[in-house]
């Protein structure tokens, strides 16, 4: 939500035992009621705040559990509603943590954005392909170089595009 003065203290108290649950984040602190839906947000939001390393192992924790568990394959709104067997907007959420949080992308224009990417540790490269946005198609890469990362944009109609900046900073893509 752009507030990351606090970041910290926000991502430690989301992870505390408090309200962190084994189905992702409480919807009361102490409470056992979870919503995937603010468990969603909070991941998008840890990783676009550079807490990239908890955000994985969370990220990696709720996927196995929640998406590929005997769960149905989906993020569902609440739990208990419907036996949690119903299908809701939360499934794009999951999409967002990706997008707006490893990749950082913020629109910025009709055909421009910035991006801060955060390559978790032990990753060199991440990639999202046929991204239809800004009015374009194109294909988009964080690639690892040092202690710097270098991002690429392959339109499908345009040339390349490459920008270069330090883990944690932002680079503006204009098409």
């Amino acid at each position: 939500m752009g507030i990351y003065d606090r970041a910290r203290g926000t991502t430690d108290a989301l992870f505390s035992p408090r309200l962190w649950t084994k189905d992702g984040l409480a919807t009361e602190a102490g409470k056992p009621d979870f919503w995937d839906r603010s468990t969603l947000y909070a991941l998008r939001g840890v990783f676009a705040a550079g807490d990239t390393a908890r955000a994985m192992q969370r990220l990696t924790a709720y996927t196995r559990r929640r998406l590929l568990g005997e769960h149905v394959p989906y993020a569902v709104e609440a739990y208990p509603e419907g036996g949690q067997a119903h299908l809701s907007a939360e499934s794009a959420l999951y999409c967002r943590i990706f997008v707006e949080g490893m990749f950082g992308i913020r629109p910025t224009g009709l055909n421009a954005f910035a991006m801060t990417p955060r390559l978790p540790d032990g990753w060199n490269r991440m990639a999202l392909r046929a991204v239809h946005a800004f009015g374009q198609v194109f294909d988009l890469e964080v690639v690892r170089t040092g202690d710097s990362l270098e991002v690429r944009v392959l339109p499908v109609a345009g040339g390349l595009i490459v920008r270069t900046a330090p883990a944690g900073g932002t680079v503006a893509i204009a098409f």
